[in-house]
């Protein structure tokens, strides 16, 4: 699983969560049709960001939060055939409650 991926410094690692393939009609959409994600869940979070004195600044996330984050925003990567986003604290727009 992710376990193998540790994030450095203020990165977190983001499970994107599929759109639905149909819609209200029930029509199927098809893969090449389809919206990126923007919507993930948080699978694990780096060492965290330091200020300019050297001292750590908390997360505001933690693993499980789900969270809605820019549409083209961290870089994709793949873990045994699982793909994640890596991507700054910053990029996430905000937590889904």
């Amino acid at each position: 699983m992710a376990a193998k991926v540790k994030p450095l410094g203020d990165r977190v690692l983001v499970q994107a969560l599929d759109e639905k393939e149909t819609i209200k009609g029930g029509i199927i959409i098809p893969d090449t049709a389809k919206e990126k994600p923007q919507e993930g869940k948080i699978v694990a979070v780096g060492t965290g960001k330091t200020d300019d004195n050297g001292k750590k600044i908390e997360f505001t996330v933690k693993v499980g939060d789900k969270v809605l984050f820019s549409k083209y925003g961290g870089t994709e990567i793949k873990v045994d055939d699982q793909s994640y986003l890596i991507m700054r604290e910053d990029d996430i727009l905000g937590v889904l409650e």
